[in-house]
């Protein structure tokens, strides 16, 4: 039954373990601001399922959904080697586009996507749906607040041992983390970075997956502010960091799943100033021998932005409906990529 909440009509391409697997089941409470009218797979038996569920019509062919009249929004959810090539299509066509992430495999791609968004009557968005992590939004507010002073350094961790053996441990089809869990948690360290870019460092390996792609991976990025991101992303770490560790002039925060802890300096005790002793040490211990002032919380992930990463779809309809600027700028998605196609640089995966 149609909405009467003029619902943005959707062409889906791709009906795999993205399309089917968690687009469709995002979008199964938001049936008043999307509708599935189409979608195309080159296997049957998924195009009957999208049939079956939605009554849309369906396509073996990209350029037959193109060609619809009723398709407003084309929802890309292909492997990640057809993103580039489908969303140019897309664009070309005149259609909005909401591409799954990676927006392609790299930079200069991204490049040319951006430069075809410019000149097409439609609108391009990535899909970096963990912008909208619960974590990584309360962590923002926290670090806003200044409770923990200035960030210095950040760490992220997706960690975890798996003998991975799909597509996606396979160079030719856009395999490996970076293009994996990268886009994501890449997103996530340059908006807490804060700053661009002044260096990047990188080491890749092939620890336990079947393919010939990267399962494990450390990016260091320092800002041009002195502040430090270190990211690791791993299929073959069999013990697990904190997803976040920040530190600060002021204090400290970690956060794993759904709780955060920090240590900060009890704003409400003024400190004294910290006078230098050059002179020679006496014998009893190290100075500063002062007592600080400690506040120690641990405290459930909940913030006031009251989002989760599914409120991306939110988001996009807001953009469409009402132009309202979305979260996520085409050009930060191009800035993720330099950073990926710069990690790869001069390494067996490029």
């Amino acid at each position: 039954m149609m909405s009467t909440t003029n619902p943005i009509r959707i062409g889906l391409v791709g009906v795999g373990r993205a399309g089917w697997g968690m687009h469709c089941e995002e979008l199964r409470e938001r049936s008043e601001k999307f509708q599935f009218v189409a979608a195309c797979d080159v296997l049957p038996e998924r195009c009957a399922k999208m049939a079956e569920r939605y009554g849309c019509r369906t396509y073996s062919a990209i350029e037959d959904l193109l060609a619809d009249p009723a398709v407003e929004l084309v929802d890309i959810a292909t492997r990640s080697c057809d993103h580039f090539a489908h969303a140019a299509l897309a664009l070309q066509a005149g259609k909005t586009v909401f591409l799954e992430k990676p927006i392609c495999l790299t930079h200069d791609e991204a490049v040319q996507l951006h430069a075809l968004a410019a000149q097409s009557p439609g609108q391009l968005y990535p899909r970096h749906n963990r912008r909208f992590e619960p974590a990584f939004q309360h962590i923002r507010e926290i670090m806003a607040s200044g409770i923990l002073g200035d960030i210095y350094e950040i760490k992220l961790r997706r960690v975890g041992f798996q003998r991975r053996n799909d597509w996606q441990t396979i160079k030719e089809f856009g395999g490996g983390q970076l293009l994996n869990w990268g886009p994501h948690i890449i997103d996530h360290a340059l908006c807490l970075l804060d700053a661009p870019v002044k260096r990047i460092w990188s080491d890749l390996q092939c620890i336990a997956a079947a393919g010939d792609a990267e399962d494990h991976l450390k990016i260091l990025l320092t800002g041009t502010n002195g502040r430090l991101v270190d990211l690791e992303i791993s299929g073959g770490a069999a013990i697990a960091e904190p997803e976040y560790l920040l530190w600060g002039t002021k204090g400290a925060l970690t956060c794993n799943g759904e709780t955060l802890t920090m240590k900060y300096l009890d704003p409400h005790v003024t400190l004294e100033p910290c006078a230098l002793e050059p002179g020679t040490p006496g014998t009893g211990g190290f100075s500063n021998q002062e007592a600080l002032s400690w506040v120690e919380t641990t405290m459930p992930v909940q913030p006031k932005t009251g989002c989760d990463t599914d409120s991306i779809w939110d988001a996009l309809y807001l953009a469409i409906r009402d132009g309202k600027p979305f979260d996520i700028t085409l050009s930060e998605a191009v800035l993720v990529m330099q950073v990926i196609t710069a990690a790869k640089h001069d390494t067996v995966f490029a």
